[in-house]
């Protein structure tokens, strides 16, 4: 049977990184292996629910290449829902029939049991185990009442919910694919929730009920879910059902080795996607926190890691999410971009720091391409487009360190820029060749050349020693603008 895998997010906000990462190898190992892929809906916390999340969620995962074959699709007409694939809903709020169901054929075969108990007995029970220096956990209080209490309790409509019903000093033993062999006793672990008195499953219910149902071959999660694993395995049991295979990822974590959180920084696939991270290099980033292909490489296409893949792979120890790292790769996704590709994706960049108006983009996109290829190396992310928008509009010219001023300093600085003016003013077209020439022409009448020619010329056109190219950069601030800027140089800086 080929495998079939599933990502579960709740729709409760954001796609976290870490959210990304789980959807991500399930993705790839499913493709792999020629199986399925798809997207489940965990919304059974009717309290945390976020308005429009479910569709935040399936757009920043399309937009990062993570698309499932099945469950909640996006409506191309309305921007509304659609549920494709025969193992629906694929939404658990609309499955809820199948979990009532279910829970009561738990009840009546033994494995669980109605639940009275309120919410200040809960408390109470809990404050006097810890004050006992004991694991808070419910006390079994309501496992023993009779059929006749239990159904004069049903009759009278008093609050309950359903609680799975572990056997007593059982261990229970299942196989991770990431931490090996795991075993616990069930004399430490609770009488679970199953149904909630709204009549909605826990997750603990709903996983196991929706995995077997949508044939689900591998869960792969997160590790916070593996104290909880050994009461799934229970129920696959108590129904009857074999369990699937159970691959628990370690958490990323932050560069102060702390679990990722919004508190440090961005941690939301959308944050990434606003910024101008672009969906690959996020993508190929991610897969390597954790794991790593056998043969080293680092920059891979969704392809490559497809090919690649392995759960014997995936470190066992919280991968560190490094910003530095990330910024590299995506730089090197960047530069090895098409232009016209990349200059559309900074178009809102551009447009918010004020290069170009919606109105006006299109006419002057050659220009704005220009702009582009000439900064591209120097991006960590698109939006660092905005940052130069002063850089190749501002009139004057503000040298950036004591090295520009040393330099602009020089004693042959004014004859060489003079020089400059006279000879750029002339020229028909003003492109980045004109400039390279005009340079040539200034070595062999003067002879400056190299550092003593260059340097100066940057400084005085820019203010800054070290940056782009500065025969573009000329070339895209035009003949006035250029000659402007080098006059206020020599007025204001030159000795």
């Amino acid at each position: 049977m080929k495998p079939r895998l599933r990502f579960a997010p709740s729709p409760t906000g954001y796609v976290h990184i870490g959210g990304l990462r789980t959807a991500l190898y399930n993705f790839l190992y499913a493709k792999q292996q020629e199986g399925t892929y798809l997207l489940r809906i965990e919304d059974t916390d009717q309290t945390r629910l976020v308005e429009d999340a479910i569709e935040g969620i399936i757009k920043s995962l399309t937009w990062a290449g993570v698309t499932h074959d099945e469950g909640p699709m996006l409506n191309e007409i309305n921007d509304g829902i659609v549920e494709k694939g025969d193992f629906g809903p694929y939404i658990q709020s609309n499955r809820l029939e199948i979990y009532k169901k279910h829970a009561l054929e738990l009840v009546e075969s033994g494995h669980a049991y109605y639940c009275f108990c309120s919410k200040e007995r809960l408390e109470s029970v809990r404050e006097k185990q810890k004050s006992e220096g004991a694991t808070p956990k419910y006390d079994g209080h309501c496992k023993t009442l009779t059929t006749d209490e239990i159904n004069a309790k049903l009759q009278a409509g008093e609050d309950h919910v359903i609680r799975l019903k572990l056997p007593v000093d059982r261990v229970i033993e299942f196989n991770d694919a990431i931490k090996g062999h795991v075993s616990v006793n069930t004399n430490d672990l609770d009488d679970q929730v199953l149904m909630k008195t709204d009549g909605f499953p826990t997750y603990h219910m709903a996983v196991v009920v929706d995995d077997h149902y949508m044939g689900i071959t591998h869960v792969v999660r997160g590790d916070e879910w593996l104290i909880s694993t050994p009461k799934h395995v229970y129920t696959y049991e108590a129904f009857g059902w074999d369990a699937p295979e159970f691959v628990h990822l370690p958490v990323i974590l932050s560069h102060t080795k702390k679990k990722l959180s919004k508190r440090e920084g961005s941690v939301a696939v959308e944050d990434f996607r606003q910024k101008g991270y672009l969906p690959e290099a996020l993508i190929n980033y991610i897969a390597l926190v954790g794991w790593s292909p056998e043969d080293g490489q680092e920059i891979m296409s969704m392809a490559d890691m497809i090919e690649k893949f392995s759960f014997e792979r995936v470190s066992k120890s919280s991968g560190v999410f490094d910003l530095d790292k990330l910024n590299w790769m995506n730089n090197h996704y960047i530069k090895s971009a098409d232009l016209d590709v990349l200059t559309g994706l900074c178009k809102p960049y551009l447009i918010e720091s004020g290069f170009a108006t919606e109105d006006n983009f299109d006419e002057k996109y050659t220009e704005l391409k220009r702009i582009v290829e000439v900064l591209r190396e120097r991006f960590d992310k698109l939006e660092d487009v905005k940052s130069y928008y002063t850089f190749f509009t501002r009139h004057d010219v503000e040298l950036e360190d004591d090295e520009a001023r040393e330099i602009i300093a020089l004693d042959h600085v004014p004859e060489i820029m003079n020089l400059f003016i006279e000879k750029m003013m002339r020229v028909e077209k003003l492109d980045a060749d004109a400039v390279k020439a005009i340079l040539k022409e200034i070595q062999k009448e003067t002879g400056y050349k190299g550092k003593n020619l260059f340097m100066p010329a940057r400084v005085a056109i820019t203010g800054q020693v070290h940056g782009p190219d500065i025969a573009i950069v000329t070339e895209i601030l035009g003949k006035e603008l250029t000659k402007e800027r080098i006059e206020f140089c020599l007025a204001n800086h030159c000795n």
